[in-house]
């Protein structure tokens, strides 16, 4: 039986299991208190001192996000003596940070601001220190001088996706965060997955702004598509205050056509083009007997085993991402159908992920020549465009997408969570070869008679725990889908920032939902039915892993010689080692 404790807490008594904290017994109690370092399981240092409490019988002011709750402790949440210390703790935060907030990417979704005005700061003191330089090398960018000290990006990449990319730097009031040796991210062993942004409290993180780009093109001379990822739809809703979990795919494709686009298309379209390719490619696989097979359409996965596991990129599957595969048929296909050249036709992606943009930057994405996708904008960045355009997402009616890059299935939609992409290709390859595959009722896939065993991971932790296995042989999958984020695409770097944790996962799981809902509405259930796919492999790309398709929806990845021979070098590759 599990050992309960008494405690009070301003005056109401509640029993509550040994070990909980002070801070998740307030909340049982409808009671919040203050936090800018706390993440549960994840960042608990108590390093804020926002969250102090007053126990009777102690001196000091504890901080409740690390203090167990102990039978008969006395609490109080809110006494003069601990509204003075958090005042004066938020007050020497400010001291130290950039008065910026006019001109900040996250002014008005900023949890400090919010704690400013919650607690009635208006002014504080200003510590002049040397301004530290700014990091604008890559999609992720970093301004050193608005971190708080809070460590909560470097726990997640370090304890959520194991890659240790930052860290403290420095000591006393010099010490600030960043990678090993100051590095700038590009040159680190980054992977962009933007996970860092979602849990930054201030404007220390954020995404390269490419909207300005975007601007340009639309006001420009070129054709201009635009092509939207299954995730964005179940999320941009929150950006314009709609309920989480709702589904605004036909008012963000009234959007984007009020924006100035030529056409706007859907990132489905793609995602049911590799599921063909891709399920191809496993089906040759097994029948080869070169297994396992690894998804490669989460750009910040694809870096990571060419960062720290480059002699395991022979598993990944040779299919682009949907996006890139888009960006690619757009300047071919579909510049073909529409009577324009490559070079007329400028491709935007709006997707919910920060490590696309690295994606869209990489050479090899350049099928026909140039860049297959010329812009990507975030989830966050699509609203501030709205916004700039005076556009109001939750105002305007429903549209559907153009032809032919609109149309999808459901399988496709499934791609914006975890799990999404396996149970649409089982779904597909079922569907279209019967008589080779079986999708059982507790959904296992038999292959040719034989039990195909597939494996879903989320996160770079759990994908180092697979690799893992795969170097060593242990692992006994033929099929791994692997996302850089955990949960998927729905709670992807790029996505709308939430502050409070429990708040974040009611919105995942609305999200899911909506991906869930399109799914089991759609009028078509697998990739190989839809018609504007067929279409394109009977007018343009043949067949299935045919050479066309390989020259533009198939790529390649580092070389395994680039694996660093000795310990010392591994290390440093790693960026793991404490500093």
């Amino acid at each position: 039986m599990e050992n309960m404790v008494n405690i009070v807490i301003d005056g109401e008594e509640l029993s509550v299991p040994s070990g909980t904290t002070v801070l998740e017994t307030a909340k049982k109690l409808g009671k919040k208190i203050p936090q800018l370092c706390f993440l549960k399981d994840i960042n608990e240092i108590g390093a804020c001192r926002m969250c102090v409490v007053e126990v009777e019988g102690r001196r000091n002011l504890p901080a409740s996000c690390v203090l167990p709750a102990e039978e008969g402790m006395v609490v109080r949440t809110n006494s003069p003596r601990v509204l003075n210390a958090r005042r004066m703790n938020l007050e020497l935060i400010l001291s130290l940070h950039p008065q910026e907030c006019l001109s900040c990417v996250r002014s008005q979704n900023c949890e400090l601001q919010s704690m400013s005005q919650q607690f009635r700061v208006e002014q504080t003191p200003r510590i002049d220190t040397d301004r530290l330089p700014l990091d604008v090398s890559g999609p992720i960018q970093r301004d050193p001088n608005k971190c708080i000290l809070c460590r909560r990006c470097v726990a997640v990449c370090e304890e959520v996706q194991s890659t240790s990319v930052l860290g403290a730097l420095e000591r006393g009031i010099d010490t600030h965060i960043g990678p090993a040796w100051s590095e700038a991210l590009d040159n680190a062993s980054c992977t962009y997955c933007g996970q860092c942004i979602q849990v930054c409290p201030v404007g220390a993180l954020s995404e390269r702004d490419d909207t300005a780009r975007v601007w340009e093109l639309l006001h420009g001379e070129d054709h201009v598509v635009v092509q939207v990822a299954p995730a964005i739809r179940t999320a941009l809703g929150e950006e314009f205050n709609l309920p989480p979990g709702t589904n605004v795919e036909g008012r963000m494709v009234a959007a984007l056509r009020q924006l100035g686009f030529d056409k706007v298309f859907d990132t489905n379209f793609t995602a049911d083009l590799t599921v063909m390719e891709e399920g191809h490619e496993l089906l040759a696989k097994v029948a080869d007997k070169n297994l396992p097979l690894i998804t490669s359409c989460s750009p910040g996965w694809v870096r990571f085993v060419e960062e720290y596991y480059p002699q395991l990129t022979r598993h990944l599957s040779s299919c682009k991402s949907p996006q890139q595969m888009f960006g690619a048929l757009a300047k071919t296909y579909y510049a073909e159908l529409a009577g324009l050249t490559a070079q007329q036709v400028k491709t935007v992606s709006i997707m919910p992920c920060t490590a696309k943009k690295y994606e869209a930057d990489r050479p090899e994405m350049q099928a026909s020549g140039q860049r297959d996708v010329d812009v990507v904008l975030t989830t966050r960045e699509l609203a501030a465009l709205l916004r700039q355009a005076g556009i109001d997402l939750a105002r305007l009616e429903d549209e559907e997408f153009d032809a032919p890059m609109g149309a999808s299935s459901g399988a496709s939609v499934l791609f914006g969570r975890s799990g999404g992409v396996a149970q649409a290709a089982a779904r597909t390859l079922s569907m279209a070869y019967p008589e080779r595959v079986k999708v059982g009722a507790d959904g296992s896939v038999m292959v040719d008679g034989k039990p195909l065993r597939v494996t879903v991971v989320s996160s770079l932790g759990e994908a180092r725990r697979i690799l893992e296995a795969v170097e060593a042989g242990t692992c006994d999958a033929d099929f791994i889908e692997i996302m850089a984020c955990p949960g998927g695409c729905i709670n992807g770097g790029g996505q709308p920032t939430v502050f409070d944790q429990d708040e974040r996962n009611e919105r995942l799981h609305a999200r899911r939902n909506v991906i869930e809902t399109l799914d089991g509405e759609a009028a078509i259930a697998g990739s190989h039915e839809n018609p504007a796919v067929q279409q394109l492999y009977a007018a343009f790309l043949g067949h299935p892993l045919s050479e066309k398709s390989h020259q533009l929806l198939h790529t390649h990845y580092r070389e395994e010689l680039e694996q660093p021979d000795s310990p010392e070098s591994k290390a440093i590759l790693s960026r793991s080692t404490a500093d």
